[in-house]
């Protein structure tokens, strides 16, 4: 019976095995679960929810539109409050509060009307049409042109001679050599004198009231000047000073075409 024989080997219960872990190729794998955090209950930062983005992207149009109706309702209210406060609508800059307009002088002296008496009628008409023009829209008090070395018009309020009262004539060959005449014609541009108080050379105009205020030198070309006094100080706005050189150019056009055939002579009497 031996090789029915079987033969038992006893097996321990009690096995251990030891196994070798290498820490550093072995990998974890961690996932966050939401369920989890909330269970255990999240305490880091929140973040913020911007209400005034979140309006603004869901109503658009009524952000675009909106400009229109707050500038709509501001002028509405300024009206209102204008026409309660008795203000007019309307602002003028005339009457801003920022601009001091300065006084206007009455002229010490006589009216006077001394016109060349050869100049033909349409020239004749031109000059007064520059008066008239400037003394209504300026504040503009006198003229006085001269032309070709002749004084061909001293018209408005004229400087009163202390002798006689009469009117004192413009003296062409002294006004000529004054610096004031020789620097205007010299640059060929307008001179503005806004307060003729403050310039040394007011005193080459004897012929101006005593109390002229501003003064414009306008030049005619390269022949004549036109010399206009004012009653106020910086009374000539720029738009006068650009209305004043366009009559000075129309002028001089005007002139020049006669200055060589037609005789100018200074009228001595005076007509009012």
């Amino acid at each position: 019976m031996e090789a029915g024989n079987i033969f038992y080997t006893t097996i321990p219960w009690n096995l251990k095995r030891s196994f070798t872990r290498n820490p550093c190729n072995f990998r974890r794998f961690i996932r966050a679960s939401a369920n989890l955090q909330s269970q255990r209950g999240y305490k880091g930062p929140k973040p913020s929810k911007d209400w005034v983005a979140d309006w603004v992207t869901n109503n658009d149009d009524t952000v675009r539109s909106l400009p229109i109706y707050v500038g709509g309702v501001s002028l509405l209210a300024v009206l209102f409050n204008r026409t309660v406060s008795g203000i007019a609508p309307v602002a003028d800059a005339s009457r801003s509060c920022l601009v001091v307009n300065p006084a206007k002088v009455h002229h010490c002296g006589v009216e006077c009307r001394m016109i060349s008496s050869h100049l033909p009628d349409f020239i004749v008409s031109e000059l007064l049409w520059a008066w008239e023009s400037l003394s209504s829209a300026t504040c503009s008090r006198s003229l006085v042109v001269v032309y070709d070395s002749i004084c061909i018009l001293q018209i408005g309020v004229a400087a009163q001679s202390p002798n006689d009262g009469e009117v004192v004539t413009v003296d062409v060959g002294k006004l000529m050599q004054g610096s004031v005449y020789q620097g205007v014609m010299r640059s060929g541009t307008q001179s503005y004198l806004a307060n003729l108080f403050l310039y040394p050379g007011r005193s080459e105009l004897p012929f101006l009231p005593s109390n002229t205020q501003a003064v414009i030198l306008q030049p005619l070309g390269d022949k004549g000047l036109a010399i206009i006094g004012g009653d106020t100080i910086r009374g000539f706005t720029t738009s006068d000073q650009s209305w004043i050189a366009f009559i000075g150019e129309k002028l001089d056009a005007t002139l020049a075409k006669y200055s060589n055939t037609v005789s100018l002579v200074v009228e001595d009497g005076i007509s009012k």
